[in-house]
């Protein structure tokens, strides 16, 4: 999954953001409201970590333009927004929730909870229930971040581990490599490698069988009885 951090002090960003990554999330920051307008206009995040002390605004004008659509979101105006702010007075946080982020954590703030929110808001976007997923004889553990198909463990790179949690949140539907590297990849990745390629099989050798068919010109496919 990929998220946009949005936030000026950057030890708090870097912070933020590496524990992100060793979480296995592709993850892209922003130091204020006119980076952040940038990266969503261009790239489809599954979640934005949004401060509100910005040096060119605040981040209750930021999701306010979301919600509204005055600004354009790759991703759409439904992104999931998670307001992480020094500011925990009530009126604040029923201020950020009115003005339409989904949760609101205040600074200082443990990153276990951080991830546990993350994980619970991204189930949210795709209709899920619970940290483990579940396809065929396929079992996901997002929280512990562990997978295992037949009961016997996998052992995968972050990047497979990614692609994996992306497809299984979306069984039996056809998924582009554009959009793999969407969600998957940072911005840093460059879009004409073949690393998408390469992960999915390497991805697909480590599960056995075919449990991960390529549909020729158009993607790649979670089987839902692997």
């Amino acid at each position: 999954m990929r998220l946009l951090v949005v936030e000026d002090e950057e030890d708090l960003a870097e912070a933020v953001r590496l524990g992100l990554v060793r979480a296995g999330y592709a993850v892209d920051v922003a130091g204020d409201a006119a980076q952040a307008y940038d990266r969503l206009a261009v790239n489809a995040y599954d979640l934005m970590l949004l401060d509100i002390n910005l040096p060119d605004g605040d981040g209750f004008g930021v999701c306010h333009a979301i919600r509204r659509g005055e600004v354009p979101v790759e991703g759409g105006t439904e992104l999931r927004v998670l307001m992480l702010t020094a500011r925990g007075a009530l009126h604040d946080r029923v201020r950020g929730l009115d003005e339409g982020a989904d949760d609101y954590l205040v600074k200082p703030f443990a990153l276990a909870e951080l991830l546990a929110r993350v994980r619970a808001l991204l189930r949210r976007d795709t209709g899920g229930g619970t940290a483990v997923l579940e396809v065929g004889g396929v079992r996901l553990d997002v929280a512990r971040h562990e997978a295992s198909v037949g009961g016997e463990p996998l052992h995968l790179t972050p990047k497979e581990f990614g692609v994996l949690e992306y497809l299984m949140t979306r069984p039996g539907h056809v998924v582009s490599a554009e959009e793999l590297l969407e969600h998957v990849w940072d911005e840093n990745a460059d879009p004409f490698t073949q690393t998408v390629r390469v992960t999915v099989g390497t991805l697909r050798r480590k599960l056995g069988g075919d449990s991960i068919e390529t549909v020729v010109g158009r993607g790649y496919r979670l089987k839902e009885d692997a």
